[in-house]
């Protein structure tokens, strides 16, 4: 008789470390658009947009950027943006079960194609994506801000696009820089056409800052977050991180392991951001498959320790070579 495999494993409880933030000063917004800040310079400048709260409760970013907009936060040259993007699924945050508030329909960060925001089918967060389009579509520079429900170290995501890769060293927060292209169920802010068609040259990318919920990660946050706006804003660097732009270590995705089965399990605890030395290595089973490092000196990335069938459990990465575009820290608007 044939017997069901058993359910996954129930999550782990996560220290909630730090409480989230209150955004109501800035929930009308001041442009039209509810939680949008929009600031503009007589200056020529570059049109920055810093986008928080894609997901819910990953609210470090929005932090920070609360932090700046009470201390009044202001370009010197060109314009400033400043997303909230889903307010609604962080008011729903619980420390107690503190992962449910990733979203409240989908996840806002797989809607970003054409196709997906022309469509007619409709949800909380797609409709928010259309609500603040505007501002994206005009963004020269733009920072997605996020954090990580499992240990790992911090890292700067930024397409393949050689300019996002540019910018991300430029950012120069955290040694760890990583390539790849998106995720198979949905297209990534960072990947909307604006920033990576050929056509343009805006450029974006995606900082996730640490473990959720984490002291730590906040710092991080802030060090990203003041080293975009320095040309622009003005604002001083935070203290105590040192310049990583010239050690940063660049990796390229080659490899999406997805879960085939409930059964996928890790042999070990890993962390984002190690680096399996031997070819070969075994890292996971899937039901009756073996997941094995594909070549030495493989980068582990954002391993996923509990996914569900059909989820992304893992990628791989090696060493990239330098990458430069040979354009400006700031492009022209």
């Amino acid at each position: 008789m044939e017997t069901l495999p058993p359910p996954p494993a129930p999550l782990p409880r996560f220290e909630v470390g730090i409480p989230p933030p209150d955004l109501s000063a800035w929930r009308e917004g001041n442009c039209g658009i509810p939680g949008v800040m929009h600031f503009e310079s007589r200056r020529v400048g570059p049109h920055v947009v810093m986008v928080c709260l894609i997901h819910g409760n990953e609210y470090t970013g929005a932090i920070v950027m609360d932090e700046l907009l009470r201390a009044r936060l202001r370009p010197g040259a060109g314009r400033l943006s400043v997303i909230f993007a889903n307010m609604e699924a962080l008011a729903q945050f619980d420390p107690e079960h503190p992962v449910a508030s990733r979203f409240i329909d989908e996840d806002m960060n797989r809607v970003w194609s054409e196709d997906t925001l022309r469509g007619t089918r409709s949800s909380h967060e797609l409709d928010r994506a259309r609500q603040i389009l505007p501002v994206i579509q005009t963004a020269d520079i733009l920072v997605d801000l996020h954090s990580m429900l499992w240990p790992g170290r911090p890292l700067v995501l930024s397409g393949r696009a050689p300019r996002g890769m540019t910018l991300a060293r430029q950012i120069g927060a955290t040694p760890l820089i990583v390539a790849d292209d998106g995720h198979a169920d949905g297209t990534r802010l960072i990947d909307f056409a604006r920033f990576s068609s050929p056509r343009t040259q805006a450029r974006a990318c995606l900082v996730e800052a640490g473990q959720h919920w984490q002291a730590q990660t906040l710092h991080t946050a802030r060090r990203a977050v003041r080293a975009v706006l320095r040309p622009s804003c003005l604002v001083k660097a935070e203290t105590g991180g040192r310049n990583v732009r010239e050690t940063a270590q660049c990796m390229m995705v080659t490899d999406l392991v997805r879960a085939h089965s409930s059964r996928f399990a890790f042999i070990a605890p890993f962390r984002g951001g190690d680096i399996i030395a031997r070819r070969g290595t075994l890292l996971a089973r899937d039901g009756d498959d073996e997941i094995r490092t594909p070549y030495d000196d493989c980068m582990l990335v954002m391993p996923n320790l509990r996914p569900g069938r059909g989820q992304t459990a893992l990628r791989l990465a090696r060493r990239a070579p330098h990458v430069t575009d040979g354009s400006s820290s700031h492009p022209a608007p």
